[in-house]
């Protein structure tokens, strides 16, 4: 995929030209094909046309109606359809028919179901590492309104990176997630994971733009590492309809910038700092820098 920006000789207004590659139509054909939902396409993802046209994808499990009403999430919310028992064996398919060495699972909030969806994470796990020798997988999860057993099932199905996301500060969390959720439950949830297994790779993402200030930003920023996260992601809020709650501000480059210097020299172990930026964007880039800078053994392909 292969994206061109330049200025109309007629009008004198920038244009953007897309070329879509051989890629993206593979994935694309993939991903309809065994009719799997990826957050690429239901969260609008802006960074869908780079990343699938580098073959790469987030996929969504257990459906794409979710349980809960985050003021800042485009996915559809309402009672979702029962768990398709085969979906665990077609996204490990789908993994093998895009032939990847990397690929991120994440789910909507499943408040339906006793363990929240773990057990289902954990089986799409098992799966995908089954079919795919070698993978590495990274999951995005949901609280599991803060089960230590919920957790403790995905961590060992052998993920090698956990993602939570408490989206927000903790003054905006009630504002801006859903009343089920909490920025303290978020926390915990991340503390299990490490707890567990100490050597797993811990992921969280802030969006930015609900009229948090720096400062709470970088309180947040401080809870995450207290919480020995190891990848911090900062991104741009952006309305995806005006169901969702309004920007109150767009950051600069800049100011990406300096909170990405205040992270690294916080500890964390990479920082993706930019307003496009999602928790699965160049993710697999973010693990070997983090296992890096772990001083951790790796051996990249």
């Amino acid at each position: 995929m292969r994206i061109l920006i330049e200025k109309s000789a007629v009008t004198n207004k920038t244009i953007i030209k897309v070329t879509i590659n051989d890629e993206f139509i593979k994935i694309s054909n993939v991903v309809k094909g065994l009719n799997l939902p990826t957050v690429c396409e239901e969260a609008l993802c802006p960074n869908i046309m780079e990343c699938w046209g580098r073959g790469t994808a987030t996929f969504m499990i257990m459906g794409n109606v979710c349980t809960r009403g985050c003021r800042f999430c485009y996915v559809i919310k309402g009672h979702p359809k029962p768990l398709d028992e085969e979906e665990p064996v077609k996204v490990a398919l789908a993994v093998n028919k895009m032939g990847l060495d990397y690929v991120t699972i994440t789910s909507v909030d499943r408040d339906d179901l006793p363990d929240g969806g773990a057990e289902h994470f954990a089986k799409t796990v098992y799966a995908i590492k089954e079919m795919n020798p070698g993978i590495i997988v990274e999951v995005l999860i949901p609280d599991f309104q803060g089960n230590y057993t919920s957790v403790q099932k995905v961590v060992n199905s052998g993920v090698d990176v956990l993602a939570h996301n408490i989206e927000t500060v903790k003054r905006l969390s009630s504002l801006v997630r859903d009343r089920r959720a909490s920025y303290e439950q978020s926390l915990k949830v991340l503390k299990i994971a490490k707890e567990i297994n100490p050597k797993l790779i811990t992921k969280s993402s802030i969006l930015l733009g609900f009229g948090e200030s720096q400062k709470e930003v970088i309180e947040s920023m401080r809870d995450l590492r207290n919480a020995n996260v190891d990848i911090l992601v900062l991104s741009q809020y952006m309305r995806p309809s005006t169901k969702q709650l309004p920007v109150a501000k767009y950051y600069s480059l800049d100011e990406f910038k300096e909170l990405q210097e205040i992270g690294l020299k916080m500890g964390f172990s990479y920082v993706v700092a930019h307003p496009l930026a999602r928790t699965s964007y160049k993710a697999k880039e973010a693990y070997f820098k983090a296992k890096e800078n772990l001083h951790l053994n790796v051996n990249p392909w």
